[in-house]
């Protein structure tokens, strides 16, 4: 049991090293049910941050075209929301690895 909640843990952690590569790994690897259950829902988290930032290229590519203040203020927004998101990802990361190793 504590191979798997280093594994577990491994996932979340992996935000620092290889945020899509090791879950997807640790996930077709891995048999326990749980740590499975880990993998995909590291995996999602660290999709997360690509997701805003494609996002965020929906809000660029009006600005790069027009010169209108609404469009960058909009755009400012949109920077300012994508960089929470992605902090709060990390964060959650972090803490949802030690989480699972201090059980």
């Amino acid at each position: 049991m504590e191979g798997n909640r280093i594994l577990s843990s491994l996932n979340y952690f992996s935000v620092f090293f290889a945020p899509f590569l090791l879950p997807i790994i640790i996930y077709f690897v891995v048999h326990n049910i749980e740590v499975k259950k880990h993998a995909k829902t590291a995996f999602l988290s660290h999709l997360l941050p690509i997701a805003t930032a494609i996002l965020f290229l929906f809000f660029l590519l009006p600005a790069l075209t027009g010169s209108s203040g609404t469009v960058f203020i909009l755009l400012i927004v949109a920077l300012v929301v994508v960089s929470l998101v992605n902090v709060v990802v990390f964060v959650w990361n972090i803490v949802k690895g030690i989480q699972i190793l201090s059980r």
